[in-house]
């Protein structure tokens, strides 16, 4: 019989390095000899992938109701976990995933206003009540996430995305959003200062990592 997989998921505002350290991650985990793979919300399948080019960028000039936000994401999370994470898990691979469900909460329920709770209820139902194993949360200062992210956009020469174009206020409540889900499950979710060099709050994530995975 096979030992189910851990699943770990990165969380975080903008530009706090959830992608740097997801791969980071991964290729640790590779090293100590687990069999790994990642993903990414929104996207990690065709379907999700596709959605995520509506939820980032807003081609048409049209806006979009936070309602609408909720669903899209439910459904690329539906479909990830059935194609990749719940099978993966199954025969044992352990899964790092940049974002998760808590994002939606974050950003449609804390920043956008949603009812968190029935975010909550919607987001099982596109899970099949699936929990990550481990939730690392990267906290950074919004204004020092920005810094960061106007220096990647830079040196990639893309402009901000849909998301990344609301307002500090937006991105603050997001921030304080992410901390209130840390103090409601800290058995889960574990905080990790961001704002460190990148060796530091990689050694933090890889021993939260450790315990998870060996255990």
């Amino acid at each position: 019989m096979k030992i189910r997989g851990r699943f770990i998921t990165l969380e975080g505002p903008e530009g706090s390095g959830k992608s740097t350290h997801a791969r980071l991650l991964a290729a640790q985990l590779q090293a100590a000899g687990h069999s790994v793979i990642t993903a990414r919300e929104p996207g990690g399948t065709p379907v999700g992938e596709a959605v995520r080019r509506l939820l980032q960028h807003d081609a048409g000039g049209e806006g979009m109701a936070a309602e609408t936000e909720i669903f899209l994401f439910m459904a690329c999370r539906a479909q990830l976990v059935r194609q990749v994470i719940s099978p993966a898990l199954a025969e044992g691979v352990c899964v790092i995933c940049d974002r998760f469900a808590d994002s939606t909460t974050a950003y449609q329920g804390y920043a956008r206003g949603c009812d968190v709770e029935t975010i909550l209820t919607l987001s099982n139902l596109a899970t099949g009540d699936l929990t990550p194993d481990l939730t690392i949360l990267l906290d950074l200062d919004v204004k020092a996430g920005f810094e960061r992210l106007h220096q990647r956009n830079l040196s990639r020469g893309v402009e901000k995305d849909r998301i990344e174009r609301e307002t500090l206020c937006f991105h603050e409540r997001v921030r304080a959003g992410y901390l209130d889900l840390a103090r409601r499950w800290p058995q889960r979710i574990r905080v990790v200062d961001a704002a460190r060099d990148e060796d530091a709050v990689q050694a933090d994530i890889w021993e939260l990592a450790q315990h998870v995975v060996e255990t």
